[in-house]
């Protein structure tokens, strides 16, 4: 009896009863987040173009964001825990936190703007975690910025540029998201021949070229549609242009169109084909 007595007397103390509540939103935390884990994998389904890592980064970007917002809201409920074992009057403790969250509320509009947008930037999955994105300029974003989404909150995406610079946007202030990774990509080129050119055959060497690439080990798991002429596009001052098109994994369109181009030149080199290079004519008058 004594040592139950002795028990009973110790977790009857407010502090020991704090310490107990910590460890417990703690041990709560842990496991909800792995459930969250468990969950969102089971349930992430992928689209037609979709690839493993992509699923992947949507994933992270989902478990990210519910963890936060079932760890603030675990601590939230131990914190009221903690004020009623310390006697804290949370009633009038509410009353008050009203009147000041209505006076703060008036000029935290910008970050409830935030928060709104991130909800739908995670609900409408508009970009992840491992995406390429551009932002452009808005009123709150100067030039805009363009990068890899390194993390996303609520409250803001961070991304990170080619120079390695780390850009913070304010989700409620990112304008126009204009997502280069998602699902797939095109290769977009455009390619300038002399007009003395035979356009049959640029034609078939470009859908060669790209029936090359699509075959090669290095390139064929990154293409969807392999490049193809599409079109006679536009009669310059010096060379005709040549549209041609391909589809391909997220983020790979730069390295894809780097490599088409090089065997292009060569290949057109090989054939005789010029790409030629601006030039201006000029017509002398005649002297009196």
């Amino acid at each position: 009896m004594y040592f139950a007595s002795t028990i009973t007397d110790i977790f009857s103390n407010n502090y020991v009863q704090i310490l107990v509540t910590i460890i417990g939103v703690i041990v709560v935390q842990a496991i909800v987040a792995r459930a969250i884990a468990q969950i969102i994998k089971k349930t992430v389904r992928g689209s037609k173009y979709a690839s493993s890592t992509e699923k992947k980064n949507r994933e992270d970007t989902l478990i990210r964001i519910f963890r936060t917002a079932s760890g603030v809201a675990l601590w939230i409920i131990g914190l009221v825990i903690i004020l009623g074992e310390l006697h804290v009057n949370i009633a009038a403790l509410a009353t008050g936190a009203g009147l000041i969250g209505i006076i703060v509320g008036l000029g935290a509009q910008n970050v409830v703007k935030d928060f709104l947008g991130g909800i739908f930037v995670i609900l409408e999955d508009q970009y992840r975690v491992g995406d390429i994105v551009m932002f452009s300029a808005s009123s709150g974003m100067g030039s805009g910025v363009s990068g890899v989404v390194e993390d996303i909150s609520i409250r803001v995406t961070r991304l990170r540029d080619l120079d390695g610079n780390l850009h913070t946007v304010s989700n409620g202030s990112a304008g126009i998201v204009t997502n280069m990774s998602h699902q797939y990509a095109n290769v977009n080129i455009d390619v300038g021949v002399g007009y003395d050119s035979d356009i049959d055959k640029v034609k078939d060497i470009i859908n060669e070229i790209g029936g090359q690439l699509e075959e090669d080990p290095k390139w064929q798991d990154n293409i969807i549609e392999p490049i193809k002429f599409l079109r006679l596009d536009s009669f310059g001052d010096s060379s005709i242009q040549v549209k041609a098109v391909g589809r391909v994994k997220p983020a790979q369109q730069w390295g894809v169109a780097g490599e088409f181009r090089e065997r292009i030149k060569k290949a057109f080199e090989k054939n005789g084909i010029t790409i030629p290079f601006p030039q201006l004519v000029v017509h002398q008058g005649k002297k009196d």
